[in-house]
């Protein structure tokens, strides 16, 4: 029972999402690099540092909002009982310590811009996600960091495909401003904004795809993206319910291995970004079990 209540805690179906950026971020780091020799191991500590970060925000996540859930969700793991906040917090602590351990075993600006993470996480879940505007901005960051990270693999890529962190920000501020109405319903111009960052980030995918001259290869994986979180989307707009949010945002959030996906295949490895879509089936299958808003 305490297992499954820290396997609850921590949102695991969110955490392979999370790998899947840095996997997206080592194909970003290969635009410029082909001939760059990478060691699995390194790969593997990355994807390990991410799930930490991952992890460990959540659970701090769930600790700042104990008070909060015990009103609107009280069947969480905090609020319920089956974990102490206190443990939560040595929980969550741990976790950090580890994804910013593992990215210090890769090498120092790998460490470094997951100590960033860890921090924008942590602001986040304290502060960030009671302003309208510097929220979302703040839980992107998160996530385009994250990207980064998997970019760090070769540093030299950082200066030439740094600002492609910037995408996730957008994706995600979305997914943040839709968030905002799932327990009471949300607003129509908001789901049009985060419709509007959707959009833009699948021409951006798109317009360098084609610069790279592999647009017949991403253009299959860009779509199925956008159809995978414009179909719920378009639900939540023509009635911008809580339920209809909740489907919205927890399509947003899964389908993030497809966006990775598409990265990948932005980058003209086929068979990198199948690999990379094979972690959704075992997303999908976690979120039938486990919470993923």
């Amino acid at each position: 029972m305490r297992f499954s209540a820290y396997l609850q805690l921590v949102r695991p179906a969110n955490v392979i999402t999370a790998i899947a950026d840095i996997l997206a971020g080592v194909a970003v780091a290969t635009f410029s690099f082909p001939d760059q020799p990478l060691r699995p191991a390194d790969v593997l500590l990355l994807c390990l540092s991410t799930a930490g970060l991952y992890a460990g925000g959540i659970v701090f996540n769930d600790v700042f909002d104990a008070e909060l859930d015990a009103a609107e969700r009280p069947e969480r793991a905090i609020p319920s009982g089956r974990i102490s906040k206190k443990n939560a917090i040595c929980f969550g602590g741990l976790l950090l310590a580890l994804g910013v351990g593992t990215a210090f075993a890769v090498g120092p600006v790998s460490g470094l811009i997951a100590s960033a993470v860890a921090g924008c996480a942590l602001l986040y879940d304290k502060f960030g996600k009671h302003h309208a505007v510097l929220g979302p901005l703040n839980m992107g960051l998160c996530r385009g960091g994250n990207l980064l990270l998997g970019v760090s693999l070769i540093p030299a890529a950082l200066p030439l495909w740094g600002w492609a962190g910037l995408l996730p920000v957008g994706y995600i501020a979305a997914i943040t401003l839709i968030s905002r109405g799932e327990v009471h319903g949300g607003s129509k111009p908001t789901l049009y904004l985060a419709a509007g960052l959707y959009g833009l980030v699948g021409a951006c995918q798109l317009f360098i795809a084609c610069r790279l001259g592999h647009l017949g290869l991403a253009t299959g994986l860009v779509l199925l993206h956008q159809v995978m979180i414009f179909r719920p989307l378009r639900v939540a707009i023509a009635s911008p319910t809580g339920p209809h949010i909740g489907q919205a945002v927890r399509a947003g959030v899964l389908s993030l291995i497809v966006m990775d996906a598409a990265w990948v295949s932005v980058s003209g490895h086929l068979w990198a970004a199948l690999a990379v879509l094979l972690l959704l089936p075992l997303s999908l299958k976690l979120a039938k079990v486990f919470a993923v808003t």
